[in-house]
């Protein structure tokens, strides 16, 4: 009963107690006694237990010590010999956690192995003795790494909690060490689905458990230690601030109990969470907070305690984050001193071993570049070979651990340059990063650093190329198709600019078609992946209908899943996090299936290169007839037009050795700072000081000109002209009525938030731009026009119509008081033209029924406010009276028929520099969804020139309707229409600055 309450409560006293009445039952029972064994196994048990919460050495050994003299003495055939059996082996593991002895744990298997040989399946006392098994075949796996143990004891564990009856008190216990064992090895293979399985398994363990009980810290600190490892595999902050959250709870309960065993171990978890989240904010507070949780831990830590030389390691990784950040040698010289300690105490062949090398020899490395002393990056390459050597093959830190010794040589290189340590750095780059180990956010990181390293000291090297095709690989797999949109943006953030650096690489190898497939495969990722998921399956259904169906139906599911799942936060309850967990794992599940589809289909004559990225030879096979594409590639080491036109095989390669990714940034600077000055001077509000000259004079500190007529004029002289010149396109004297050829410009980087299209030269005697020339388009991706081109649009006839709607005074927006009239001048000219129409406006126009609408006519004017949301673009929407329409519902709606959409919104065009290649904007994901051609503009737009570009672009397509046609809407002609319409509103106006940031922003997008 003793026992009992402190189990319920954590009261030293009443464990003491228990004890202290064990022993007297003890002395009193009769040597030869048929209770004896029982009784002596007791005091074991109760001796185990005051260990577990003071981690007094002699409670442990005086436990094992009476409960091997209970099996000694307890008769073959004895009932209770499974349970004495089962004890021990706790015991002898308990000890094996304070000391490491490896003996120990061998001998803890061993009797509980026997423990349950002797026990019937249906013995209620199974569960218990499977669980400690278990735990003990977990424990050895943490101490030796290997893989079969940890297996086993998922097995064995999940047998526990699969033969427990439900509501059973030990049931919370049985589920968090199944989810401890599933997390080591999620640590050990990287295999994401063990993770989310452990963090299933922890929130029910927390959830079953009352509050008050002693195991909540514990199991707290369990959900919080998986939470943390996810985060460190996919970046996710929301698991992060779980994962602090849910230890601090776990140590506010413990935070009375100042002697307890665990403390320690509460402290340095709550220290890693905190370290982990710095690496990512770096926010100094949780860097400080961490040093501070992980010294505590050590100092109330007893000295030969088997967790020291880990809460040493940890202390030596916290200062060594700090010192990254701030540069304090205080820092990396506590680091090293607390992680050379570390090693010392940890014995041969512990599982921890082969990190701590590499840690340490990661502040030696960078206490190496900080002060450039050679004994530093020595004993770095020396301390992170032994890591790798200790390494078991396929563990999932071993590319990790290559790439860092790598890291190590090359450093030593770029000081002394020996060309051994260059080469030894490029060949431990190059086996992380083509190992088969499931760890590929660092074999994408050391594939990084293998191309750099070749690049600048071996640009011609033959294995630059295969080198990027692995990079580029790897991209689509760090951000897959098990992570919500927003995720996969995330882990994209530093990966931008991957695809352009390959491109520039692959251009200066005179490899054009290397570039434009590169260029293909890592820009506007997400788009590419809802575009694959809705991929026509016709060609597969004739060969294999079931399978078709199959992808049909998961690719539904998937895209459902990647844009409508919730992230958890810290508010939720516990109930409302787990359903979310049981959301993210069946999303792992889906994504698991569709690569197992995709194999399936690739194995089948005819779809070998099925949903793979496609060949450059492929890419150019459905190029439109009445234009070329034209890629710009622009990188920090140089800068390149493809040209993609029709009957060739490859690009026609471009060098625009007059531009520079700098003077891309100039531009785009300089059209922001007049923009905002425009805006200021509009609202007639305090011009800030520093933007008063730039108003009156845009002239920069050396007399550079900085207005719009230099960055036009630059795009010109430096991007364009050569362009078209190159391909041979003269000016069109379009006063005769002649239209002139189309072009689809295909921007990267900095380049993508430029006027193309108005490029040219405003100012002088000889003025000329780009609409001298060419009828200009854009597109994100080049696929997203040759797909247009491939499938041919059949709009159904009875769909085939212009749907009109205005959105003058939506709640939270500002009025747009001149979009009614815009849309009802529109609408009266359709009805003159006999285009089928339907207009719909303001309080009238729900949601739902706009949603309706689309699907009943192919082309849509929206005349409303947009709202880009850049974090989660498929959130990104149009604002109504009576709600609002997030793109992830458009596309989720199977447009089947949608021709053209024309966003007479503010900033539909505009995307995110640091996703400048990912196009996370309106008028990219409204092609995403499914329409052929999209209006949007670049920056906010007046009234009037909205209402004048839109009654003057309609006016045309109206005009230049096939008499054949019917009430039939047709935007084949939007591209020319729009070009048409913002030459009527420029030649309206001056060319003045104002004037020329009037008409420039309206874009058309695709076909």
């Amino acid at each position: 009963m003793l026992c009992c309450c402190f189990r319920r409560t954590g009261e030293l006293s009443d464990i003491t107690d228990a004890i202290t009445a064990q022993r007297k039952g003890v002395e009193i029972t009769p040597r030869g006694h048929a209770d004896l064994p029982g009784r002596l196994n007791n005091l074991g048990t109760l001796l185990t237990i005051r260990f577990e919460r003071t981690g007094e050495l002699s409670d442990i050994t005086d436990a094992i010590a009476l409960r091997q003299k209970a099996i000694e003495i307890t008769p073959q055939g004895y009932s209770g010999l499974a349970n004495c059996l089962n004890n021990l082996g706790g015991s002898f593991t308990r000890r094996f956690e304070r000391m490491g002895e490896l003996s120990d744990i061998a001998d803890a298997i061993a009797a509980q192995q026997k423990a349950v040989e002797l026990t019937p399946q249906a013995h209620p006392d199974l569960p218990a003795m499977l669980n400690n098994l278990g735990n003990s075949l977990s424990c050895r796996f943490e101490r030796t790494g290997e893989l079969s143990d940890i297996v086993d004891a998922i097995a064995v564990l999940q047998k526990a909690v699969d033969v427990t009856p439900h509501g059973h008190i030990d049931m919370p216990s049985y589920l968090n060490n199944l989810a401890s064992s599933f997390t080591s090895r999620f640590e050990r293979t990287g295999e994401l689905s063990d993770i989310a399985d452990a963090i299933a398994a922890q929130q029910k363990s927390v959830e079953l458990t009352p509050q008050g009980h002693a195991d909540l810290p514990g199991q707290l600190d369990n959900l919080g230690c998986s939470l943390t490892s996810r985060f460190e595999q996919t970046g996710e902050l929301s698991d992060i601030v779980d994962a602090i959250a849910v230890r601090k709870k776990a140590l506010a309960l413990r935070g009375f109990l100042l002697m307890h065993a665990h403390l320690p171990d509460l402290l340095n978890n709550l220290g890693t969470s905190f370290t982990c989240r710095f690496r990512r904010t770096g926010q100094p507070s949780d860097i400080a907070d961490a040093i501070a949780l992980r010294q505590k831990a050590i100092e109330i830590t007893p000295h030969g305690h088997a967790g020291l030389p880990s809460y040493l390691n940890n202390l030596g990784g916290s200062f060594a984050s700090r010192f990254k950040r701030t540069g304090e040698l205080s820092d990396i010289a506590d680091a090293i001193g607390a992680q050379q300690k570390a090693l010392e105490l940890t014995p041969h062949g512990h599982v921890g071993l082969p990190a701590m090398h590499n840690n340490l020899g990661g502040s030696f490395t960078r206490r190496f570049e900080r002060t450039g002393d050679l004994s530093d990056i020595a004993n770095a390459i020396a301390l992170r070979q032994k890591a790798v050597e200790l390494t078991p093959h396929g563990h999932a830190n071993m590319p990790d651990y290559l790439k860092n010794l790598g890291i190590s040589f090359y450093q030593r290189y770029s000081l002394t340059g020996n060309s051994g340590d260059l080469e030894e750095a490029i060949s431990y780059f190059k086996t992380a990063t083509i190992s088969i180990v499931n760890s590929p956010q660092a074999r994408l990181d050391a594939a990084q650093r293998w191309v750099r390293a070749l690049m600048q000291y071996d640009p011609q090297s033959s294995e630059i190329i295969p080198a990027f095709d692995v990079a580029l690989g790897l991209i689509a797999t760090v951000a897959g198709l098990e992570q919500t949109v927003k995720g996969r943006y995330t882990r994209l953030g530093d990966k931008s600019g991957l695809a352009l650096e390959a491109a520039a690489a692959a251009c200066a190898l005179d490899r054009s078609d290397k570039a434009l497939e590169w260029l293909e495969q890592g820009r506007c990722l997400v788009w590419n992946q809802l575009n694959s998921l809705r991929t026509p399956l016709d060609d597969l259904r004739v060969q294999d209908a079931t399978l078709a169906q199959g992808i049909a139906n998961v690719s539904e599911k998937l895209d459902r899943a990647g844009s409508s799942r919730v992230q958890p936060h810290v508010d939720m309850s516990l109930s409302e996090k787990m359903s979310l967990e049981d959301e993210a794992r069946t999303h792992l599940g889906l994504a698991k299936q569709w690569d197992a589809l995709l194999r399936k289909t690739r194995a089948l004559a005819g779809f070998e290169s099925f949903l793979m990225p496609l060949p450059c030879s492929n890419i150019m096979s459905h190029l439109p007839e009445s234009g070329p594409i034209i890629v710009i590639n622009i990188d920090q080491h140089r800068c390149d037009a493809l040209a993609l036109l029709a009957g060739l095989d490859e690009p026609l390669h471009i060098p625009l050795t007059d531009f520079s990714i700098d003077k891309a940034k100039k531009y785009r600077q300089i059209f922001e700072d007049q923009l905002l000055a425009r805006k200021l001077r509009s609202r007639e509000v305090e011009v800030p000081l520093s933007l008063r000259g730039m108003m009156s004079a845009p002239i920069g500190e050396n007399g550079e000109d900085l207005s719009v007529y230099r960055a036009l004029r630059g795009l010109w002289d430096e991007v364009v002209k050569p362009i078209l010149d190159t391909l041979g396109f003269s000016s069109v004297d379009q006063t005769s009525g002649e239209v002139p050829p189309r072009v689809w410009w295909c921007p990267t980087g900095p380049l993508s938030f430029l006027p193309l299209h108005a490029s040219g030269i405003y100012q002088g005697s000889i003025r000329e731009n780009v609409s001298d020339y060419v009828v200009s388009s854009y597109t994100p991706t080049v696929t997203a026009v040759t797909n247009r081109v491939k499938n041919r649009h059949f709009t159904d006839p009875h769909a085939s119509g212009l749907f009109l709607t205005s959105q003058p005074n939506a709640p939270s927006a500002s009025p747009i008081p001149g979009t009614t009239k815009e849309v009802q001048s529109i609408y009266k000219r359709a009805q003159e033209s006999g285009v089928r129409v339907f207009r719909l406006e303001g309080g009238a126009m729900s949601v739902a029924a706009c949603l309706e609408r689309m699907q009943e006519y192919s082309s849509i004017h929206l005349a409303c406010h947009g709202s880009q949301n850049a974090a989660e673009p498929l959130q990104s929407r149009f604002l109504f009276h009576e709600g609002n329409l997030e793109l992830g519902t458009i596309l989720r709606s199977n447009l089947k028929n949608a021709d053209l959409a024309f966003l007479s919104a503010c900033q539909t065009s505009t995307g995110q520099e640091a996703l400048s290649d990912e196009a996370v904007h309106l008028a990219a994901g409204m092609l995403a969804a499914g329409y052929r051609r999209v209006i949007g503009t670049m920056w906010s737009i007046g009234d009037a020139p909205a209402q004048e570009v839109a009654t003057a672009f309609y006016e045309y397509l109206f005009s230049h309707r096939d008499e054949t046609s019917g009430s039939s809407f047709d935007g084949s002609l939007s591209a020319v229409a729009l070009h048409h319409a913002t030459q009527q509103l420029r030649l309206s106006l001056d060319d003045s600055e104002y004037a020329l940031l009037t008409w420039i922003p309206f874009v058309h997008f695709g076909l």
